[in-house]
């Protein structure tokens, strides 16, 4: 069965549309041997320059100029380029295996590097410095809705911007004020304030106002369900308020 390394290399000198959606992801510390990590190098060294793909003639005339391989190294080299046929295979599967194999890569290079800083054997970088290493491997992807292509998603886009939200308002006019008339529908929000001034008794109160005003998102509850979280709301409010009271007496 052929290495995914290898499938890729053959796709990035014959197939031009899975080469334009995936060589600006991939990167040549991915590839684990040295000699499909030189091929790599050449083919990204060539788009890069001409804008085109290059054939396997052209890679084994530049492996050539290198000066950072031996005779044997070269032939080896050669020999991975001749092997490369074209045979050009399903756009959609080659592009999400080729994700997948990025993200495998960037996490086990991100891991590697951690336990190096762990063990302070890198006096370039700190400690402090793993967890964002860390991060950037997870969010290794191919998605292609990070930033625009101004081309073909303007529709979207222009409706994204031009959609009026549905809002869900506080009771309190200052608090619609700085949200811009509530909370958007389907967002994840944090209140954010010291110990006892009230956060868990302002959310509770916001979600009887949602229910007295039947602004229920539940659907799917019946009847019975909605009157027993119903419930569960006013018992977490007087829980607050028990709570609030107590501490102001101490």
């Amino acid at each position: 069965m052929e290495r995914i390394e290898l499938l890729i290399l053959r796709n990035l000198i014959y197939n031009e549309e899975y080469t334009r959606k995936v060589i600006p992801f991939i990167k040549d510390d991915y590839f684990e041997e040295q000699n499909q990590k030189i091929i790599f190098q050449e083919i990204s060294s060539f788009i890069q320059e001409y804008n085109k793909l290059a054939t396997k003639e052209i890679l084994s005339i530049e492996v050539e100029k290198r000066n950072d391989i031996n005779d044997s190294n070269f032939k080896e080299v050669v020999d991975i380029i001749s092997s490369l046929e074209d045979e050009v295979g399903e756009i959609d599967w080659l592009i999400d295996s080729t994700e997948k194999w990025c993200r495998d890569r960037a996490i086990y290079l991100a891991l590697m590097e951690s336990i190096q800083l762990a063990d302070g054997k890198d006096e370039s970088k700190g400690r402090d410095a793993i967890p964002s290493i860390l991060s950037d491997a997870l969010s290794v992807s191919f998605d292609n809705h990070v930033g625009h292509d101004y081309l073909e998603d303007y529709e979207a886009r222009f409706e994204s911007y031009h959609r009026k939200e549905d809002r869900i308002p506080f009771d309190l006019e200052y608090f619609d004020k700085i949200t811009k008339g509530g909370l958007p529908n389907k967002t994840l929000n944090i209140a954010l304030a010291g110990t006892g001034v009230g956060k868990s008794f302002s959310c509770v109160m916001w979600l009887a106002q949602v229910y007295s005003k039947e602004r229920t998102y539940s659907t799917s509850l019946s009847k019975w369900q909605r009157k027993r979280l119903r419930r569960g709301l006013m018992l977490i409010y007087l829980m607050s308020i028990s709570s609030n009271c107590q501490k102001s007496q101490k």
